[in-house]
């Protein structure tokens, strides 16, 4: 019987998470996405647990220590979900993936280390032995693998949860790139060794292998800043997904294997999308230069651009009431205000009075790739209303008034404009074909890519300072007494 529950069990776990998966697709399903693929995973960890036997017909046991650490961590999540805010979304999925990295690494580990104890380098020297004797060839590469890229992953991530909370600054020095480049062809090449050669040193190499992985991971991630940070924080977790992959080979575990190439294949294509729309290289990224390049004072981008104009309350109040079609451009400042509900709010009181309005999204504004989706649809936005990028400015042309909250880089025309500067090529929602622009933010303090935005002294765009939400809740006021 229990040959043919545990396989079902699997089977129902992998099924599960391609629901899952594509119920994640859409803000309606997502939710409930969420719920049958956790119930997959539950059903396959439960049927591992109790059903589970080697060639011997041993089953797990260690009960006390595999319940013991699914109530700390089942609790530490969940506490770690419920009171995270949204800005500090990006950093807990950082840091989530990076202990992902960290399983697949520790793995490779344990596994290599449960096939070499107690064997000796001179054991490898006898007659007619090797490695090869010790690790079958494709469970040897299977492990070395999947520490290489769980110990990238599991470093870079650490890194990147350090530099989204502010507790690391870019680090970067010259020659990096060439130093990255050096440090990965070093790693392939001692891995394609060990795997092929099998010397008596391996057991040194794998170690030395591990440590460069880590310390690769670091110099990977240390020099990227700016808006980049989406498209490495999708990289890495495609990492994580790939190493999680070779941990459901090493186990010969589907539900395992399910999982981990359904997030590295989706990490990977997201990846891709959002390089595209960086107008950036994968290249780049990988060897480490990418939102590397730093702007000195007086270089384009810093130049003096003259006077910028502000705007009250009462104005912009008047110009969104009797507009036709207004278009909202949500950033991190939103976030960073938690002002979603409140421009929701505004949203639906600007419909009541006939006005047609929509957001428009660039795939890279915010944190993490989503960023903005996901904070929009907790304030129950209709998914309708969320334009992607190319969509958005096929229809800046007819809109009488943009409304950008807290978005700086997405909006900059450097990125079109000046060849000298650090986005120059990055695609940019285009507001300024729009009839009027209103731009809200605390101060004129350069975006996160830490460049001057020319948009703002630009004809057309007037300031509207202050605290995101406390200036949606004040324009909704100044309305509803119109």
């Amino acid at each position: 019987m229990t040959n043919i529950i545990l396989p079902l069990s699997y089977l129902i776990g992998s099924i599960t998470f391609i629901l899952g998966l594509k119920m994640l697709s859409h803000p309606d399903s997502a939710r409930r996405g969420n719920l049958v693929a956790a119930a997959g995973m539950t059903i396959a960890i439960l049927a591992t647990i109790f059903l589970y036997t080697d060639e011997a017909g041993n089953r797990l046991g260690n009960y006390g220590w595999i319940f013991g650490g699914l109530i700390i961590g089942s609790i530490v999540g969940t506490l770690a979900a419920k009171k995270v805010q949204m800005t500090a979304m990006p950093e807990m999925v950082s840091l989530f993936n990076g202990m992902g990295g960290a399983c697949a690494m520790l793995i490779s580990i344990i596994e290599f280390k449960h096939h070499t104890t107690g064997i000796s380098p001179e054991l490898y020297e006898e007659a007619g032995t090797t490695i090869f004797t010790i690790i079958p060839g494709t469970l040897f590469i299977t492990i070395i693998l999947g520490m290489v890229i769980g110990s990238v992953s599991f470093a870079g991530s650490i890194i990147a949860w350090g530099k989204l909370n502010g507790k690391i600054k870019d680090f970067s020095f010259n020659g990096q790139h060439i130093i990255n480049l050096l440090l990965l062809g070093v790693i392939t090449v001692l891995t394609i060794y060990i795997v092929a050669a099998r010397p008596a040193i391996t057991i040194t190499l794998f170690y030395t292998v591990l440590a460069l992985s880590l310390v690769y991971g670091i110099l990977f991630v240390f020099p990227i800043g700016g808006a980049d940070m989406p498209v490495v924080i999708s990289l890495l977790n495609s990492f994580t997904g790939v190493a999680a992959a070779f941990g459901g080979f090493l186990y010969n575990n589907p539900v395992m294997l399910t999982g981990g190439i359904l997030v590295g294949s989706a990490g990977t294509i997201l990846t891709i999308l959002m390089c595209k729309a960086m107008n950036r290289s994968l290249k780049n990224v990988l060897i480490g230069s990418f939102g590397g390049k730093k702007v000195s004072s007086g270089a384009s981008g810093t130049k003096e651009q003259g006077n910028y104009k502000e705007i009250s309350l009462n104005d912009t109040a008047v110009l969104m009431a009797y507009a036709q079609k207004v278009m909202i451009i949500p950033g991190y400042g939103l976030a960073v205000a938690q002002a979603q509900h409140a421009c929701h709010e505004l949203e639906k009181l600007l419909n009541d009075k006939g006005v047609e309005v929509f957001y428009g999204i660039h795939p890279v504004a915010g944190r993490m790739p989503g960023h903005m989706n996901v904070l929009l649809a907790e304030a129950d936005v209709p998914y309708e209303k969320l334009l992607e990028m190319e969509d958005a400015n096929d229809q800046m042309g007819s809109v009488n008034v943009v409304m950008i909250l807290g978005a700086n880089d997405v909006v900059n025309p450097a990125a079109k404009d000046d060849p000298g500067s650090p986005i120059y090529g990055m695609p940019i929602l285009e507001v300024e074909k729009a009839e009027h622009v209103i731009v809200n933010k605390r101060s004129m303090k350069p975006g996160y890519a830490g460049i001057e935005n020319e948009l703002f002294f630009r004809p057309k765009t007037s300031m509207l300072f202050g605290d995101a939400k406390k200036v949606l809740q004040d324009l909704v006021s100044e309305l509803k007494q119109m």
